[in-house]
């Protein structure tokens, strides 16, 4: 695999000049009503997920939870309790397998297996790492949706002030923000996600999950 057929995205904010490359990837909604869409990648976890969503509901935002197949067995209830609060759900991978480093038939199946398990149409790459072949394949089937803005607090190295900058940064309407429900993630998203909706519901934006 060469480096021109990849698409990377470890980017605090995705720059233009990749979007044009990127044809069959939704980076954003642009819209008139001032929604802004956060997001949440690779649970359902037994702890955080639950605290997530009762932050959510304290602020009544709505948001999309991007789901790990393999994750669900034993936090089926945590999923039925994220739809029947008005989020959505997507699919993140049976088994968050990286695009660049698997074969594109292999790749396919594993997205196509958690999607026998999540009932969605939206999907995100793991890593955001995914191949032009497979982001084409994909796409026949599902909306693939990456991201504005991440607050890359899967980052061990950042503090929980650096990813609220990170997820709080030149936010529009339409911006997508990437946080995750994981355990790698526990310290920085405690403490980043509350004060970053804080920020967001001051700006005049209302939180609404992508559309399915």
């Amino acid at each position: 695999m060469t480096r021109k057929t990849q698409i990377s995205l470890y980017f605090k904010r995705i720059p233009n000049i990749i979007k044009p490359l990127a044809k069959n990837l939704v980076f954003e909604f642009p819209n008139d009503e001032n929604e802004i869409y956060l997001t949440f990648d690779d649970g359902p976890h037994p702890e955080l997920t639950p605290w997530v969503l009762d932050v959510l509901k304290s602020h009544e935002a709505k948001a999309t939870f991007f789901l790990i197949g393999s994750n669900i067995k034993g936090n089926e209830q945590i999923v039925e309790r994220t739809l029947s609060e008005g989020h959505h759900i997507g699919i993140h991978g049976y088994n968050h397998l990286s695009g660049w480093k698997t074969k594109d038939v292999e790749y396919i199946a594993d997205m196509k297996k958690a999607a026998e398990q999540i009932e969605s149409k939206l999907c995100r790459p793991p890593y955001g790492e995914i191949t032009r072949s497979q982001a084409k394949d994909l796409s026949k089937q599902f909306k693939l949706i990456m991201w504005s803005h991440l607050s890359a607090d899967f980052d061990l190295s950042l503090s929980p002030q650096d990813c609220i900058n990170h997820a709080t940064d030149k936010i529009k309407s339409g911006s997508i923000i990437v946080f995750h429900d994981s355990e790698k993630a526990k310290p920085r998203l405690l403490g980043a996600l509350e004060p970053s909706i804080k920020y967001y519901l001051e700006q005049g934006f209302n939180l609404m999950p992508i559309p399915a």
